[in-house]
């Protein structure tokens, strides 16, 4: 991963400064330029980026609240969740990359190009529904980290979480390229933060291995199905989706058939490589709370707080403690600068309304910054950490109002032409959007019938 960020980051200099500005997304596509003559390699590496602005909304604080929560509850039962998902996330993931060099379109602006008006507004609530669960989740999360690191009580930390608009005033001047090596270095820092968590943590890896084969409990135990659902929500995001259809045409691409095939292939395996990277962190997450928690018979661990007061006392290090609400921090302030630019897209492809980032950021903020603070004063942290689970629900049941728009326009020949998706690919991606329905089916049956 080291190698990949300094082979990345020597390719900036010779690229164009492209700033967001308040045109979005419409001023930085095709910004970015292969130089000509360039080897295989030196292609690939320009497509390297959208992936891991993806990638960070796989990972952000609510899916360490249903991680931790799965892994002290159940062990590694529910790994196998974690990279289903995961697997799941890629395929959809390059549907939407195919939809943006097939059709020239992002997934917001195909639906509305190509979907009644009152399905394009249906469908822009919902997304916009999505947004605001997402940041809430980012809200608690990141203020978490906060108050673990330096003390500062809850209600206060989310009202200091909305000081990171200053990081998308940043980006606004310095460009695209500078915002995804920002976002990648995030991702060492949380990948460093793990590994040596970990490594003081000495799981059983036979027992992780073990929990990559579905349990038949998953069909039957309505908690842990419940959790599985929240380890869905969280890994595949409806948000993502609306993103990396438009963050990849930040790629001048040539009109010619060939070149957009391979465009097609290396935003494919940009998110692969990138989603694999998620997944690890996701499964670390689990792993670590299965082998810290459930393994010493503390099954209580849902909450991130209660996580981080016992990882270091069970595992010896205090250490452990303080890498822990660093990966956190760094999680919540990468998954809020790749919201807030799903949230600049969504609304722009759906109604062609265009606001700043930073004008984004601060409406999305003040939604979700309220009922943040107004629930930890009220009704307590522990309630904060509660609805922080529930908000990763919720992200579920919008996911098919993302996903089958998103198969039903790959797969059409009309839409795509010649780059239409396979027979095999759509019904697949078709499959996962039925099936992520029928679990959420289920889920409210369940919760009804007590």
């Amino acid at each position: 991963m080291s190698s990949l960020l300094i082979h990345w980051s020597l390719m900036l200099k010779p690229l164009p400064h492209t700033p967001i500005g308040p045109d979005g997304f419409s001023a930085a596509r095709g910004s970015v330029r292969t130089p000509a003559g360039s080897g295989f390699f030196k292609r690939f590496m320009i497509f390297v980026g959208p992936g891991y602005l993806v990638a960070t909304g796989y990972m952000d604080p609510g899916n360490w609240a249903t991680a931790l929560a799965a892994g002290s509850q159940f062990g590694m039962r529910l790994l196998c969740v974690a990279f289903l998902s995961s697997l799941m996330a890629i395929v959809l993931q390059a549907l939407s990359a195919r939809l943006a060099f097939g059709a020239n379109l992002d997934l917001a602006q195909a639906c509305r190009a190509w979907l009644p008006r009152r399905a394009v507004v249906f469908l822009w609530l919902t997304q916009e529904i999505a947004i605001l669960a997402t940041d809430f989740a980012e809200v608690i999360g990141t203020a978490i980290g906060i108050q673990l690191l330096f003390g500062l009580p809850l209600w206060l930390g989310a009202i200091v979480t909305a000081l990171d608009v200053g990081l998308i005033l940043l980006f606004e001047r310095f460009g695209f390229r500078k915002l995804e090596a920002f976002v990648i270095a995030l991702l060492v820092v949380i990948a460093v933060c793990f590994a040596i968590q970990l490594a003081l943590a000495r799981p059983d890896w036979a027992a992780a291995a073990r929990g990559l084969v579905p349990s038949a409990e998953l069909a039957t135990d309505p908690k842990m199905l419940y959790l599985a659902l929240g380890i869905l929500g969280a890994t595949v995001m409806p948000h993502n989706l609306f993103l990396h259809s438009s963050v990849v045409q930040t790629r001048a691409v040539a009109p010619d058939l060939p070149a957009r095939r391979e465009a097609i292939r290396f935003a494919l395996a940009d998110s692969a490589f990138a989603l694999i990277f998620a997944m690890t962190i996701n499964g670390s997450i689990l792993i670590l709370a299965a082998a810290t928690f459930y393994a010493h018979g503390h099954p209580e661990v849902v909450e991130i707080s209660d996580a981080y007061r016992l990882i270091a006392p069970v595992l010896g290090a205090p250490l452990a403690a303080k890498l822990f609400a660093v990966a956190l921090i760094a999680c919540g302030l990468n998954s809020s600068l790749t919201a807030t630019l799903a949230g600049q897209l969504i609304m722009d492809g759906f109604l062609r309304m265009r606001l700043s980032p930073a004008g984004r950021r601060l409406i999305t903020r003040a939604l979700t910054i309220t009922p943040a603070v107004a629930t930890t004063l009220i009704a307590g942290e522990a309630a904060a950490g509660r609805l922080l689970v529930f908000s990763q629900v919720a992200l579920s049941f919008a996911l098919p109002f993302a996903i089958l728009p998103l198969v039903w326009f790959t797969g059409s020949r009309k839409i795509m032409g010649p780059l239409i998706a396979s027979r095999a690919t759509t019904l697949l991606a078709g499959a996962i959007g039925i099936g992520i329905t029928l679990l959420n089916i289920k889920l409210i049956y369940d919760t009804f019938a007590g």
